[in-house]
């Protein structure tokens, strides 16, 4: 395999890393939105978020609460956005799962370019009713 995070996971490519235990590793982005955006990765390999089993999640979400934190403290920006991509169409580039531990700054000139939509004419009940049944589906299946 050919994953890059894979490989800062089995110190055979280098990265500065923030956070490191048996299972999550954290480090700088090399192509930062902002100084000391970090990302948090599973050191186990799984393609995105979607394929990350629920005990898994637990560590890694303590993970970028203990980093988001350390970012909080020691660059005090006004605030943080933690982000996470999942498939090339919403800017996924590298397909080994991570949160995006990202520093903000009122003057900091990121901003999310959004296109809001409107719901019309029973769309937002009918949408609401495939995701229900999928979501009914999913939870009956654990």
């Amino acid at each position: 395999m050919d994953c890059i995070f894979c490989k800062i996971a089995a110190k055979e490519a280098e990265a500065e890393i923030l956070f490191e235990n048996d299972e999550v590793l954290s480090f700088l982005d090399i192509n930062p939105v902002n100084y000391g955006h970090a990302l948090v990765i599973p050191k186990k390999h799984f393609d995105n978020f979607l394929e990350v089993p629920q005990a898994k999640l637990d560590g890694i979400i303590k993970a970028v609460q203990i980093v988001s934190a350390a970012v909080k403290s020691s660059l005090n920006p006004d605030g943080i956005n933690l982000v996470v991509n999942n498939g090339k169409a919403a800017g996924q580039s590298v397909f080994h799962f991570h949160f995006h531990i990202i520093p903000r700054f009122h003057d900091d000139d990121f901003k999310f370019r959004l296109n809001l939509k409107q719901y019309k004419n029973g769309f937002m009940k009918e949408t609401g009713d495939k995701i229900r049944l999928n979501v009914k589906t999913r939870n009956n299946n654990e």
